[in-house]
């Protein structure tokens, strides 16, 4: 479901500014780092919400021992990135919400940054900070989408030198951390949870901009990021979900003009993509998932009447870069 659901969000109590929801499935090894950083914040006006989705690892009980402050959801079963991050929304109590992987780090001054940059602006209804992996290279500086469907962080792997030191618009940013107002969800609803992992961010924040919201990439905030930390790069996860989820982006969230005018980008690409995947040892993968998105298309186009779109198309082409030729990551 991509709505925000007949439970709604909790009222918000007086004083809480910014609901932090993180998604957990197995992965209490990443806890201590990422709940220790959030501790150490210079801002304080802030809950923290831990959605475990079904964890065998004992990382509920990692948690109420070692951080009782933080607030835990539990879920029965695995409901994805989409659903687990959903769930941790409409219970959250604040003005904005900062969706968090848990393989993250933030920096002390993280949720002030971030709180600045939401602030700048009533229409901005999306903070993408500077994420920077491990090593100091760059994991995200904002979200870019292409004709094809395909989206990748901005400067992914690039040496960090400086080039993304200007605050700027950007059509959206990576959930991995991502700061979102409040009244955006209630706009246009929340994560689609069909697509249950990968591209949930991409579908989400393209429904945004068409939408009319501001997404804006502050590098002020810096937070450091393990990247597919818990699924591991191109696992058989990661490239069945993200190949899956591309074809029902387009076909969902693109205007009617846009996808017919890129069909040989979305034809070239995802025919391309399984040859590219023969090689790396997951054509069977990535097959099942074409045919698999195939299958749901008229399912993702229903979902697409109730687009909202208020940018006009010249908007709409400035923002959409051409071409992109990217490996699924998160």
């Amino acid at each position: 479901m991509d709505d925000i659901g007949s439970t709604g969000f909790e009222t918000r109590v007086r004083g809480t500014l910014i609901s932090i929801v993180i998604t957990n499935y197995n992965g209490k090894h990443f806890l201590e780092d990422c709940l220790s950083s959030i501790a150490s914040q210079t801002f304080q006006d802030y809950e923290t919400i831990l959605v475990d989705n079904a964890s065998r690892d004992g990382s509920v009980a990692f948690v109420k021992e070692r951080y009782p402050w933080v607030r835990i959801v539990e879920n029965t079963e695995n409901f994805g990135f989409a659903g687990g991050t959903n769930t941790g929304i409409r219970a959250a109590k604040g003005e904005y919400v900062l969706s968090l992987n848990n393989d993250t780090r933030l920096e002390p001054d993280f949720l002030e940054e971030m709180f600045t940059a939401i602030e700048t602006d009533d229409n901005v209804g999306t903070v993408a900070p500077r994420m920077l992996l491990m090593d100091g290279r760059i994991n995200a500086t904002g979200m870019c989408i292409s004709r094809s469907g395909a989206a990748w962080n901005r400067g992914m792997f690039e040496k960090d030198v400086g080039q993304y030191d200007r605050p700027e618009q950007m059509i959206g940013a990576c959930a991995g951390a991502a700061l979102y107002r409040r009244e955006l969800f209630e706009d246009i609803g929340l994560f689609d949870e069909d697509f249950f992992l990968y591209h949930e961010d991409v579908d989400l924040s393209f429904r945004a901009f068409l939408a009319g919201w501001d997404c804006l990439y502050w590098p002020k905030a810096v937070v450091w990021h393990v990247n597919s930390g818990t699924l591991g790069f191109e696992s058989n996860n990661c490239v069945y979900y993200g190949n899956r989820n591309i074809i029902w982006f387009v076909f969902k969230s693109y205007p009617g003009w846009l996808l017919i005018s890129s069909l040989p980008w979305i034809v070239g690409r995802n025919v391309g993509v399984v040859g590219y995947y023969l090689l790396r040892g997951k054509f069977r993968v990535a097959l099942k998932a074409k045919l698999d998105a195939v299958f749901m298309i008229s399912r993702m186009g229903k979902k697409g009447r109730n687009l909202q779109i208020k940018r006009n198309k010249n908007d709409i082409k400035m923002m959409v870069n051409t071409w992109a030729n990217i490996p699924c990551e998160k």
